[in-house]
């Protein structure tokens, strides 16, 4: 059990790590705070919450995996291999294409309640 617990502790060092020495994590933590004051300003549903949630748990957790496949990469090869840099684009896309879809639902979200 204590095992358990402990794991707990090593996510929290991860994401305290992210949060004081990761620019684009702390650039997704800035947007988070904008966003989730944007949706208490506007007035969301529960649903739309839910759903802003899911968003915003999802960038930040794709931003973590995205720097752990970049120290990883950095810790196997110190060279210019064509393939860790693809691995490091790859992860850095699959952020990006969350970070539009994210965007292009939080404006079918938040245009509509801000135009009535």
């Amino acid at each position: 059990m204590r095992r358990f617990f402990k794991s707990f502790h090593f996510a929290w060092e991860g994401i305290v790590h992210g949060c004081k020495n990761e620019r684009n994590f702390k650039f997704h933590i800035c947007a988070m705070l904008l966003v989730m004051t944007a949706g208490v300003w506007t007035g969301l549903t529960r649903i739309e919450w839910f759903v802003v949630l899911i968003l915003i748990g999802g960038i930040l957790a794709l931003e973590l995996v995205n720097t752990a496949v970049e120290r990883v990469v950095d810790l196997v090869t110190s060279e210019h291999h064509p393939l860790a840099k693809q691995a490091k684009d790859l992860v850095a896309g699959a952020v990006l294409i969350y970070a539009i879809v994210s965007a292009i639902i939080g404006i079918l979200i938040f245009i509509p309640k801000w135009v009535n």
